[in-house]
C-alpha cells in the first residue's frame, strides 16, 4: 500500500464473495447487502480491501500521479459504462448516483480518500426482474471491479 494515509478497517464480510482485483491478488473488492429504497433505488457500499484494511483512491491512480479533481469523476463513468442497458434512463440521465463512503481528511487531497462508495441505482424494470437477486448485486460488484481498474489509466 503506498501512500502514508491511515487504514480504516473493511466494512466488513461482503454479501457476496469477494472478487480479486487482479488474479491472485490479497486486493479485493466487496459489497454490503443491497437494499431496495420504497422509491425505486437499489442502494449498496462498494469498496476495495487488503488483508482486512481499506484501500484509497491513490493506491490505484495512475504511474504518473493522482489526477485533478474527484476520483468519482473516472468512477462513475466507469461503472456506467460497465451498466450499460440495466441501468434505468430517464429524460436521457442513466440514474446512477455515487458518493463518496467517507470523504478524506484533507479535501484538496480527495484521492486519499477510502475506496468506498455508497452506490444507488434505478434499474430497467424489465431487465432487473429478469436477474435474482444476487444476479443482480454480482452484475453490480463485478462493473465495480472493471470501473475500478479504469482508475489507473
Amino acid at each position: 500500500m503506498p501512500t502514508n494515509v491511515e487504514r480504516l478497517a473493511a466494512p466488513g464480510p461482503s454479501y457476496l464473495r469477494p472478487i480479486e482485483l487482479q488474479p491472485g491478488s490479497p486486493r479485493s473488492a466487496g459489497l454490503s447487502r443491497p437494499q431496495t429504497m420504497v422509491d425505486g433505488w437499489w442502494v449498496a457500499l462498494l469498496w476495495c480491501e487488503e488483508d482486512g484494511k481499506m484501500l484509497v483512491f491513490s493506491d490505484l491512480a495512475p504511474d504518473y500521479g493522482t489526477p485533478p479533481g474527484s476520483p468519482l469523476m473516472r468512477l462513475g463513468p466507469g461503472l456506467s459504462g460497465a451498466l450499460s442497458g440495466l441501468v434505468m434512463e430517464e429524460g436521457g440521465r442513466q440514474q446512477l448516483r455515487l458518493r463518496l463512503a467517507q470523504p478524506p481528511s484533507d479535501e484538496d487531497a480527495p484521492w486519499e480518500a477510502p475506496l468506498a462508495v455508497v452506490a444507488g441505482f434505478r434499474f430497467e424494470p424489465a431487465r432487473a426482474l429478469a436477474m435474482r437477486d444476487n444476479e443482480l448485486a454480482q452484475t453490480v460488484l463485478k462493473a465495480f471491479v472493471e470501473a475500478v481498474h479504469r482508475l489507473s489509466y
